[in-house]
């Protein structure tokens, strides 16, 4: 691990001029590649005091060995010339976008002499038009199924095509009329290519055109008594909009957009983008990035958690390489990239005309980007959910977290707890347990805090309380059992979890251990999971292990947080909401909720129950009239004296 003073440059070498740097390590290698407005500013903060960088940058400048800068005269440069650097060396800390799946693309090769539509994956090649992607390779070939009956572009390869050439007979597709046979001379290039371009427009959203075109011919046609071909028509017309139908209209105004929602947490963030051309979704893409490295462009971790880095990351991976036609009237996103007006003005240089970056706010575009932000939610949940239920990757975080905490066996029973209230009410506390690396949901249990004071008081209470029930049922049970002889099931508390995860840091791993020292539980690990830096805490540790930001180990450790807060807050919610609508008749002994609704039911409402008698309430089925006597006892008004009643008899004194 290298010292950053080492090779710091001098100030007064480091220009003040637009430009693009590179951090090498020891051994050479490109391993950030950034930009600034003004060089000595942005570089100099890299070599400030180490402690007060930001963790990730800490971990680069370390591991880097020199670092080399190039000055150009714009930001437009200097955001070309770092994507060109980025796409060169491929360097480790930069931000790495990965798609969440291959996405197909409908291609059309205009660059051959005789173009060809086809399914394509992979990298983009120069001269061949790209539509889509599509979520599905079968929905392309349905597509051009429907509209090879109009366009009858080539879609056979280099071979069939050859050897139909050959024999001087065309394929199948030739015979029924979905193709034009350029094979076999029916027509010749230039006539084929204007097939290809037409089609091309009818991809790229100029659909009206053609509508009103099979519309205008299958008129004449009838009008003509040419009812054979005005049947073609009509079918041709038919297929026309029956491709129409699979893209929904969500821009009235025709607009050629592309919509890139943004969603993470503390580790990933999911992509999400609508490509929308004509007013219709053409194709959908997402990605999800690991956040590892996004703040390496902030030394100082004041933009922690934001997306301005990640947002410009993302335009360059998928605008540098395209084409200036793959570039649209606007790209809407959820949030600004930094260097807003940089990332504007390089567009509109790909495009050759204004390109508009910006957070839509309201109207169809809105809700537009709303909808694209629920799929990247959605494609974030499904993606923790695979990598959760990866079974070597549980298997490693389970490793990573025994060699890291010097446990003598992985952890595989962890339970964590978490505290829930807003100031001080309603408080509760939360248990989730998660066994070989997956949640153990029948094993989750929510705590009442009954003497609450604060945080550090209340989470040693529900620990104790826990393993208090932990103590008895194992002094309960024969020496090496934990069944219960009167059931045959497992006790409830009889586990004793081979790691306690708390939520906080320091003061609540020591609560927590006080809590276990007290019982005299000496056999389990007890740690904390600050949130600020995602430190792991360990009882009576001056500092906190760090865990690498890719760490399994550390993306279960989250795991479990996240599921303790929304078991405890959920709990918490139910409670607050229970308190803000209780009833008087909450008070009543005896008198549960199943009675409750029933009185309600029969009577209405209260101020009528309370205008009820004994023998009234007596008659609602369930009631018996001490039960009775009681209700009309809790309803007395404050101004009124109660009446007198027998408790025995439900009788009026």
């Amino acid at each position: 691990m290298a010292d950053p003073s080492t090779y710091r440059p001098r100030p007064g070498e480091i220009p003040t001029d637009p430009g693009v740097y590179r951090f090498r390590d020891a051994e050479g290698r490109v391993i950030y590649v950034g930009k600034a407005k003004s060089l000595r500013p942005r570089l100099s903060s890299y070599f400030q005091d180490i402690g007060a960088l930001h963790p990730r940058t800490r971990r680069m400048v370390t591991t880097g060995a020199s670092v080399e800068w190039t000055v150009v005269k714009t930001e437009v440069e200097a955001l070309q010339l770092e994507y060109s650097w980025i796409k060169e060396f491929d360097p480790r800390f930069n931000v790495k976008y990965r798609d969440d799946k291959s996405y197909p693309y409908l291609a059309v090769t205009m660059s051959e002499e005789f173009p060809r539509a086809q399914v394509m994956r992979g990298v983009k090649r120069k001269g061949t038009r790209y539509f889509g992607p599509y979520g599905h390779a079968w929905a392309i070939r349905e597509t051009l199924d429907q509209l090879l009956r109009v366009f009858p572009i080539r879609t056979c390869s280099a071979g069939v095509f050859k050897r139909a050439a050959q024999v001087g007979r065309p394929c199948l597709l030739g015979y029924i009329d979905k193709c034009s046979a350029p094979c076999v001379g029916r027509v010749d290039a230039e006539q084929h290519r204007e097939i290809a371009e037409d089609f091309c427009d009818f991809m790229a959203g100029n659909t009206a055109r053609f509508v009103r075109q099979i519309e205008r011919e299958m008129q004449a046609a009838s009008a003509a008594l040419e009812f054979e071909r005005a049947a073609v028509l009509r079918d041709n017309l038919g297929a026309l909009t029956k491709a129409l139908e699979r893209s929904t209209v969500v821009l009235g105004d025709a607009t050629d957009a592309d919509v890139f929602a943004f969603v993470g947490d503390e580790l990933e963030v999911a992509v999400q983008v609508f490509h929308v051309r004509g007013g219709r979704v053409r194709g959908q893409r997402g990605w999800v990035v690991e956040r590892e490295n996004a703040d390496a462009a902030d030394p100082e971790g004041q933009a922690e958690g934001a997306m301005g880095p990640l947002v410009q990351a993302l335009l360059q991976q998928v605008y540098g390489g395209e084409s200036a036609e793959g570039v649209p009237d606007e790209v809407l996103v959820t949030h600004l990239p930094d260097d807003a007006d940089a990332v504007r003005a390089w567009l509109a240089s790909l495009r050759g005309a204004r390109v508009d970056v910006r957070v839509p706010q309201r109207g169809d575009k809105r809700a537009l980007i709303e909808t694209v932000s629920r799929n990247a939610e959605q494609a974030l949940a499904r993606h923790k959910v695979a990598r959760a239920g990866d079974l070597t990757a549980r298997s490693q975080a389970l490793q990573e977290l025994q060699d890291a905490l010097d446990l003598d066996e992985a952890p595989l029973r962890i339970e964590c707890y978490d505290i829930s209230h807003v100031q001080g009410t309603n408080v509760v506390g939360s248990m989730v347990v998660f066994e070989d690396g997956l949640p153990r949901k029948s094993e989750y249990r929510r705590f009442i805090v009954k003497d609450p004071k604060d945080d550090l008081h209340d989470m040693g209470e529900v620990l104790t309380r826990r393993f208090r029930r932990y103590v008895e049922e194992r002094s309960g049970a024969e020496p090496g059992s934990i069944i219960d002889p009167d059931t045959g099931k497992p006790r409830r508390f009889a586990y004793a979890p081979d790691l306690v995860v708390v939520d906080g840091g320091r003061p609540q791993v020591e609560a927590a251990q006080a809590a276990l020292t007290e019982l005299g539980i000496t056999d389990v690990t007890v740690v904390g999971l600050a949130k600020r830096l995602e430190e792991v805490w360990l009882p009576g540790s001056e500092f906190p292990v760090i865990l690498p930001r890719f760490s399994e180990g550390l993306y279960l450790l989250q795991r479990l947080r996240d599921e303790a807060h929304r078991f405890a807050i959920t709990f918490h919610r139910q409670r607050r909401s229970k308190a803000m609508t209780a009833s008087v008749l909450d008070d009543v002994p005896g008198l549960g909720e199943a009675r409750r609704k029933a009185l309600l039911r029969t009577f209405g409402s209260v101020k009528k129950l309370r205008a009820a008698s004994v023998e009234e309430i007596q008659a609602v089925p369930g009631i018996g009239p001490t039960l009775a006597a009681a209700v009309v006892t809790a309803l007395a008004a404050p101004d009124e004296a109660a009446p007198a009643v027998n408790l025995t008899t439900g009788e009026v004194l």
